[in-house]
């Protein structure tokens, strides 16, 4: 269970406490000003070797070697500072100590709040020993597999010059030979790519659920202290985080499901008849509720004048990734324009924003898996919408492409059968 210690506030909320941090499989410490530990729970305490309880009231140094705390202090406080500014954070990467001197990698993310005018940081740990030790044994493969290449590649030369030596008759042997070398060199060439893509994967699923994670955590935490009437909106405030959070969520799980289909094979897509006014009015409805301050969505008066027969519930993903990234990736107080026409055959959906924008070199890679331009890397984001998106629009018989410029914002052309055949 979680330990607190009965001389904080936290100890009148020790049962929430105890549900929720348990359920996070990493180590969970909360610190005071002081950088005493007042909070800690099960997982913290099995990763650092402690007893149950040892840890309270201890300095959080003690979980770091001595090397350490003097660049680690800075760090910390520049850490708080990026939170202060309302700037995210990414994970500190360093050594922890264990009780009996054990050094092991960690990643932590620092979160800050306050609770009865008293300030706190709430310290998410994870092991990354696990980690780093699968990285040594991927690098160690692309090494063995390198090799092979390498020694097959020599000894199908060898195979080569003795057949040209012995006859000419063999060239189509060479042939052969040559092919079956290519084919070995792009299976290789597969799997060490396959490697790479799935320790970005696992990097990528670590950092876009473990940030929303802790908002949402520390959100409910505090939700929990406003009980009077007059609070009512300090309550919604912490509502609102969570909803956003989870809608966030959700969206990553809709697109690592959708990829998982195409990846497989398995998409089957259901043609019917449909009215584009449905479509476009369940995707700006849930889209609403995305919106920053002062942002609007801008539809044509004209939606319902287009029966299509397509796909409807893909048609409805494309365009909620295109409309939810130009919310994303657009300031406060903007605007994004939907417009819709039609030429002979197909329906043309415009999308424009005031964001951004892509940067020019970053431009030719936008549909690549897990790619993020330069300029967005410190907002949250998995980098596999728009290939999703592209891939749909070719099964389906459609297009997209787009025009962008950094800081004047990006317009996106879908072009679509009306009646897929």
């Amino acid at each position: 269970m979680f330990k607190v210690n009965k001389n904080t506030v936290f100890y009148q909320n020790q049962d929430i406490f105890n549900i929720l941090f348990e359920a996070i499989p990493g180590g969970i410490f909360i610190v005071d000003q002081l950088t005493n530990i007042v909070a800690v729970n099960t997982a913290a305490e099995k990763m650092f070797g402690y007893e149950k309880g040892e840890l309270l009231n201890q300095p959080k140094d003690i979980l770091l070697p001595k090397r350490y705390l003097s660049s680690h202090k800075n760090q910390l406080n520049y850490f708080t500072n990026q939170i202060n500014k309302g700037k995210n954070t990414r994970g500190l990467y360093l050594f922890g100590l264990t009780k009996n001197n054990t050094e092991f990698p960690i990643e932590i993310s620092i979160n800050q709040f306050t609770i009865y005018e008293k300030e706190y940081m709430m310290v998410l740990v994870i092991d990354m020993t696990i980690k780093i030790e699968t990285d040594k044994k991927i690098d160690s493969i692309n090494v063995v597999l390198e090799e092979k290449v390498k020694k097959g590649t020599a000894e199908l030369e060898k195979t080569i010059k003795k057949l040209k030596e012995v006859n000419f008759n063999y060239k189509k042997e060479l042939q052969r030979r040559i092919k079956i070398e290519a084919k070995i060199n792009e299976a290789l060439k597969k799997e060490k790519e396959l490697n790479e893509l799935k320790s970005k994967f696992l990097s990528l699923v670590s950092h876009e659920f473990k940030t929303p994670l802790s908002g949402i955590l520390t959100s409910a935490i505090l939700l929990k202290k406003y009980q009077l009437t007059e609070q009512q909106e300090k309550r919604d405030k912490h509502i609102n985080t969570i909803t956003e959070k989870v809608q966030y969520l959700n969206n990553v799980l809709n697109d690592f499901i959708s990829l998982e289909r195409l990846d497989s094979s398995n998409e089957n897509y259901k043609y019917k008849t449909f009215n584009l006014s449905k479509v476009i009015n369940e995707v700006v409805y849930n889209a609403n509720m995305l919106l920053k301050s002062g942002q609007r969505i801008n539809i044509p008066p004209n939606t319902s004048d287009y029966e299509l027969y397509q796909d409807e519930k893909i048609l409805e993903l494309i365009l909620s990734v295109l409309i939810y990234n130009a919310i994303k990736y657009s300031p406060e107080n903007s605007q994004i324009d939907i417009e819709i026409s039609r030429n002979t055959k197909n329906i043309v959906f415009t999308i424009t924003d005031q964001g951004m924008g892509i940067p020019k070199n970053d431009q030719k890679f936008v549909y690549d898996r897990y790619f993020r331009a330069e300029n967005v890397l410190n907002i949250q984001g998995t980098g596999i919408g728009l290939n999703i998106v592209k891939e749909h629009l070719k099964n389906l018989g459609g297009t997209i492409n787009f025009i962008s410029k950094e800081n004047k914002g990006s317009t996106f052309y879908v072009e679509l059968p009306i009646n897929k055949e």
